[in-house]
């Protein structure tokens, strides 16, 4: 395993210690991986193939912002004064910014809950190339055919002030609503559903002690979002502002806000929860809520 030192940061999570997030070694060979990358390179090559501009490879031909810069040109008309070809560090890095920037506020995205930045994307940060790219797809190009469920087994590194913390996770990259395993599992017998919402029940209390918090019942405590907010919160490892939720929200609209508030949070940072309606977690359905924490639970139950 690398030094977790030697990794670069993950964009979005710099709040509470430096954060520096790497792939294992042998998620780089996974068949699915591959075959994402080579969708993603012709995607590219097609797109900008009149612009006489080929990408061999994500990692190498990506950094200096010439093609995202391209794609953000071509696919959603946004025109930038920067310069076309950057040679030096600094050029490459103020020209970076530039177009992150017009990015960011194209998809909608906000840059601390980005799962890429500057620093990432220059250094050649694989992860964060791929999910750059994967959003503009599925922005600009959603017919394009991703290969489905692709996932990454990475090794999460912070900084803290006792030492170095590193924790083993499952990033997911792309997925496919249809192969939701909490969609089968509510297809079996009563005993097996419950014995899923006890290992996650105690996930939750788990990693909610911290804050003197606890849950007893899983099925109603998640309708207003505030406990699902704060646990996010704990899991990614970033403070929520009290000003963008309602603590104690009051109405049907106010617990909308909250849980639509933890989705579009989760999306952001890769948990493919898109298909879940936030008015179904109000509504206290229960795949539903189990489906959100589930995804929760597979990417941090080793923590």
């Amino acid at each position: 395993m690398a030094d977790c030192g030697a990794e670069e940061e993950k964009g979005g999570s710099r709040q509470g210690g430096e954060r520096r997030m790497m792939i294992q070694p042998t998620s780089l060979e996974d068949p699915k991986l591959n075959k994402l990358k080579e969708v993603l390179v012709e995607w590219i090559n097609r797109t900008l193939k009149v612009e006489h501009i080929v990408v061999r490879t994500l990692e190498e031909d990506i950094y200096d912002g010439l093609v995202i810069h391209h794609l953000l040109r071509r696919l959603a008309g946004v025109q930038l004064h920067v310069e076309e070809i950057a040679l030096s560090t600094d050029a490459q890095v103020r020209k970076l910014e530039v177009i992150l920037t017009a990015l960011n506020e194209t998809l909608e995205i906000n840059e601390e809950t980005a799962k890429w930045s500057v620093k990432l994307i220059h250094s050649r940060d694989l992860l964060a190339t791929l999910h750059l790219l994967v959003a503009m797809a599925r922005r600009f190009q959603p017919d394009l055919v991703l290969p489905a469920n692709v996932s990454v087994e990475v090794i999460q590194c912070e900084v803290t002030k006792s030492g170095v913390k590193a924790d083993k996770q499952t990033e997911f990259i792309t997925f496919q609503r249809s192969e939701c395993p909490i969609d089968e599992l509510f297809k079996l017998e009563a005993h097996k559903i419950e014995t899923v919402k006890k290992a996650i029940l105690h996930f939750v209390n788990k990693n909610m002690s911290s804050l003197g918090l606890g849950v007893t019942d899983l099925d109603k405590q998640f309708a207003d979002g505030v406990i699902l907010l704060l646990l996010i919160g704990q899991l990614e490892g970033f403070f929520i502002p009290l000003c963008e939720f309602f603590l104690c929200p009051v109405g049907s609209s106010e617990m909308l806000h909250n849980v639509t508030l933890a989705l579009d949070l989760l999306i952001d940072r890769g948990l493919p929860v898109q298909s879940v309606d936030p008015q179904d977690i109000v509504s206290q359905d229960v795949p539903a809520t189990v489906k959100v924490l589930y995804y929760l639970f597979s990417r941090h139950k080793n923590k």
